[in-house]
């Protein structure tokens, strides 16, 4: 079996609803999550699985957070 991947990048406003902290030491956790951040990022999972693409993982930092993808080729 062979894979293809993406990785794509979100910025902090795409996201300004989902609470997640990390603190200056790099300890990071999720605080406070409500049914609409619950639903923006079900929202992004779906719409990248009905194109074949799963999550592997999800990366956060100042910014926003890269989210790394991938699907099998098919030969």
């Amino acid at each position: 079996m062979h894979f293809e991947y993406r990785i794509t990048s979100h910025a902090e406003s795409d996201f300004k609803r989902v609470i997640y902290f990390c603190s200056e030491k790099g300890d990071c956790r999720l605080e406070d999550v409500s049914d609409i951040q619950i639903k923006t990022l079900t929202a992004m999972l779906n719409d990248q699985g009905a194109e074949g693409w799963e999550l592997v993982q999800l990366l956060f930092g100042k910014g926003g957070l890269l989210a790394v993808w991938k699907r099998v080729l098919n030969f």
